[in-house]
């Protein structure tokens, strides 16, 4: 007998453990801004393909760490009741695999992006319109906000009302 689910149901299944991070878990929710943001500055620093190969496989490497732990942590709190030091073990080492990531992807962003020359080309473009600094800080805002309460209470209230 084949228990296999079509293709389409395990994307959905998939996107939907996407989404379960993004709206449950906070530190995923940086990552994914710092992501955004990071992707975004990167054109101005003329990267070659390769070094953008770098920086997404580090997006992807630090994002999938942060899924996994929350699998793992899930997992925990769903099979222990109470304290349990072998739970705490777990967790604590699924939390730092998503650190040691997050550092090792500190000394990518250094590699790629310490170039001070940059900086005031970066500066120049924000100051050279009015409007754009003002879209800066209204972004950082969002992204603050976002990070804070997640997605989930925004898209409700972007939600129709159900009927009953």
């Amino acid at each position: 007998m084949n228990h296999k689910r079509p293709f389409y149901k395990s994307l959905w299944a998939a996107v939907q453990g996407i989404w379960y991070c993004l709206v449950q878990e906070r530190n995923m929710r940086i990552h994914t801004v710092a992501a955004l943001y990071v992707a975004g500055f990167s054109t101005f620093f003329g990267l070659n393909s390769t070094e953008y190969a770098v920086l997404f496989l580090t997006f992807a490497l630090v994002l999938c760490a942060e899924v996994v732990n929350t699998s793992i942590e899930r997992l925990c709190d769903r099979d222990t009741v109470g304290f349990s030091q072998w739970a705490k073990v777990v967790k604590d080492t699924a939390a730092g695999a998503v650190l040691v990531c997050a550092l090792f992807a500190l000394g990518v962003a250094w590699s790629l992006f310490w170039k001070p020359e940059v900086f005031p080309v970066i500066w120049g473009f924000f100051t050279a319109c009015w409007w754009r600094l003002p879209l800066l800080a209204v972004s950082g805002l969002l992204a603050i906000v976002f990070i804070i309460w997640g997605p989930g209470p925004l898209l409700n209230k972007l939600r129709p009302p159900r009927r009953k």
